[in-house]
């Protein structure tokens, strides 16, 4: 029997871990959520060390994603997708940005733990935001746990410039790669 649904969910602890009334004024803030949910994720084992999260234009939270690829058997289940998807569906459309008639409808941001992977940078492109904002950058990613995180064009920044995508990098990277190097030294265990 083939399977005809698919339901991919965020590990229970996400929902005590959230202030979903809060206001994120700042990127520091907005980064900071990605990288304590990348932290909590890592540290209830419910996944990969990575964390995510989309916000308004008014800096409200509308949906956060963690790492799920393991516990849901799943490649796509990374924290960006998650993030994106859970936005997309709350707000009930696939361009966050746009309404349903393709016109500019509010502007969106995601935060990320990390830099996108090749997967997370073709979902940004077409996921509907308008700035991205990264802790780690994939050489972190890689140097400090076992991950692969695919080839990006040279210029993938410009790319994403291209496409009306501010890319804001290296906001509280160290905070980032503390998380990291903790996955990397429990041996790379893949939750």
């Amino acid at each position: 029997m083939l399977y005809a649904q698919i339901h991919l969910t965020l590990p229970a602890w996400v929902h005590e871990a959230v202030d979903g009334a809060r206001s994120y004024g700042s990127d520091a803030e907005k980064v900071s959520l990605a990288i304590e949910l990348s932290r909590r994720n890592l540290e209830a084992r419910t996944g990969g060390p990575f964390g995510a999260a989309v916000f308004n234009a008014d800096d409200r939270l509308v949906a956060v994603g963690v790492n799920v690829v393991l516990p849901q058997n799943t490649s796509l289940g990374h924290a960006e997708t998650m993030a994106y998807m859970l936005a997309q569906q709350r707000l009930q459309r696939a361009r966050l940005n746009r309404d349903e008639a393709g016109e500019p409808e509010g502007r969106y941001t995601l935060a990320t733990s990390a830099q996108p992977c090749c997967q997370c940078y073709g979902a940004t492109i077409w996921a509907g935001i308008d700035r991205l904002l990264i802790s780690a950058r994939a050489e972190d990613v890689m140097a400090l746990t076992e991950f692969d995180e695919g080839p990006l064009p040279a210029d993938w920044i410009g790319e994403l410039g291209k496409r009306g995508i501010e890319v804001v990098r290296d906001i509280q990277r160290d905070d980032a790669r503390a998380v990291l190097r903790a996955y990397g030294e429990q041996g790379g265990r893949r939750y």
